[in-house]
């Protein structure tokens, strides 16, 4: 069985004290994807939900286009996880370079141009969200962090109804793979595009978490932190919603004002 938690020694030093105890730490391990005999990606990811972070990895890079074109996905106990495409299915992996570290995100096409052909469009204006429902978000959010309360060591994505209700969440020690693993759970189910939810993340917004969104058909994408320059330019281009630094009753929105109810 995966462990997510590992207990390590340490020396906890404080004013007056330098004590041997034992702490508990995130699990970071490798995980090899393939697809057949392929092996198309390594991550780095907190051990879990291995077959949704396949799958949703798979999804958001444009590589598989519906849960029906996968027959099975197999975990073992080496850090592999194998997918098997359904007869006919191809994967045009020839051009991609997937070596996925914890911290990075997906390293390839990183470009808005890139996203044109392969992203749906989002709807325009909808869902509708009270303001002052973002406000709440992050503290639901850190309240169904598990792994987190023992470690201080994961991120989280989680994925919201338009009134607040908590319908999913994720954690890894990558900020994509729990997004990954978020998304490839709604694929496995077949609720992809899920037009009427929010993502909401722990930490910062880049390139690549604003790429898995879209593919994803999510129209608000809100987070503690601070998007980036191009998260930003991304969110403009497609019409998504951006909020970032969602602390307390405040919060900067970079796009889409327009789906926010006063």
């Amino acid at each position: 069985m995966n462990r997510n938690i590992i207990t390590v020694p340490i020396h906890r030093v404080e004013p007056g004290s330098n004590a041997s105890e034992q702490d508990l730490v995130a699990v970071e391990e490798p995980l090899q994807i393939r697809v057949g005999e392929r092996d198309v990606a390594i991550t780095m990811r907190t051990p879990g939900q291995d077959r949704e972070l396949a799958a949703g990895f798979l999804f958001t890079e444009g590589l598989i286009q519906n849960a029906g074109q996968i027959v099975d996905i197999v975990s073992d106990d080496r850090g592999a996880v194998t997918v098997t495409l359904a007869e006919g299915v191809e994967v045009s992996i020839a051009d991609r370079n997937f070596y996925v570290t914890s911290s990075c995100g997906v390293c390839g096409r990183a470009s808005i141009d890139g996203l044109r052909a392969a992203c749906p469009a989002l709807p325009r204006g909808i869902p509708r969200v009270l303001a002052r429902v973002i406000s709440t978000l992050p503290d639901i959010l850190r309240n169904s962090q598990p792994v987190f309360d023992h470690t201080g060591g994961l991120h989280a994505a989680a994925l919201f109804d338009t009134d607040g209700k908590l319908t999913a969440v994720r954690e890894d020690v990558g900020r994509h793979n729990a997004v990954d693993k978020l998304i490839g759970a709604a694929f496995l189910e077949g609720r992809i595009p899920l037009h009427n939810s929010i993502l909401m993340l722990s930490g910062r917004i880049s390139f690549e978490l604003a790429q898995k969104a879209l593919m994803a058909g999510i129209p608000m994408v809100a987070a503690v932190g601070a998007p980036s320059s191009l998260a930003i330019e991304t969110a403009l281009h497609f019409g998504m919603t951006l909020i970032g630094f969602v602390r307390g009753q405040r919060y900067n929105v970079y796009s889409g004002q327009e789906r926010l109810l006063q």
